[in-house]
């Protein structure tokens, strides 16, 4: 099974259990342009699980494991989530250019440069002008910004290079829009709880598919 080019929404898969991570991929796979996993996943599973989703659908699996430690460190890690099967991998930029360069030079990087929860204003935000130069300068495949927070995503937007991706967390239950984000300038969507937690995951995920498709 191969997942729809032309989504713009990517699934954030943040259960514990191997088995129900497994028939919500499969189940919303022909909606979604990737899947994200987050610890959660990854320590109720095993980094097996990685291979697993990705061979399951054939979608883009995204490591989101927010890498934020010395380059070795970080290398030592990206190495081996991406030998099992990871596409992209999230790192956070606030540890400065050569701990992300060590995780752009094994495979796609997306940087952090805003968070989605309220918090992320005490500290994030206020560096975020020099995350996105940093970006500009390190030109990785995508960034994080808040889908909760449009206005920032535009902001942001306007400041980052054109080639570089936006995918955005907080649409659903943190309370961001679907198509207010991606007319902020968005690229992606990140949707969690909104689909997997619904009584029907296959179905959340084509409404939202298709309002996606509207913008």
């Amino acid at each position: 099974m191969s997942g729809n080019n032309e989504s713009r929404l990517i699934l954030a898969l943040d259960v514990y259990e191997r088995e129900r991570a497994l028939k919500i991929a499969e189940q919303t796979a022909e909606y979604l342009w990737a899947i994200k996993v987050n610890w959660p996943l990854i320590i109720g599973s095993g980094l097996g699980i990685v291979t697993e989703l990705k061979d399951a659908t054939g979608l883009p699996i995204i490591a989101d494991l927010k890498l934020a430690d010395i380059p070795n460190t970080n290398r030592l890690i990206a190495s081996r989530v991406f030998e099992a099967g990871a596409d992209y991998i999230i790192a956070h930029g606030f540890v400065g250019s050569d701990s992300v360069r060590a995780v752009m030079e094994l495979g796609k990087t997306i940087i952090v440069v805003e968070m989605s929860h309220p918090g992320a204003k005490e500290f994030i935000q206020p560096a975020t002008d020099k995350l996105v130069e940093l970006a500009n300068r390190l030109e990785p495949f995508g960034v994080i910004a808040p889908a909760t927070r449009p206005e920032r995503v535009a902001y942001i937007r306007s400041r980052l290079n054109s080639e570089v991706k936006i995918l955005t967390p907080g649409v659903g239950a943190q309370g961001g829009k679907a198509g207010e984000v991606l007319k902020a300038g968005a690229d992606y969507i990140i949707v969690g709880r909104s689909i997997y937690a619904s009584e029907n995951p296959r179905e959340s995920a084509r409404r939202l598919y298709e309002e996606t498709m509207e913008v």
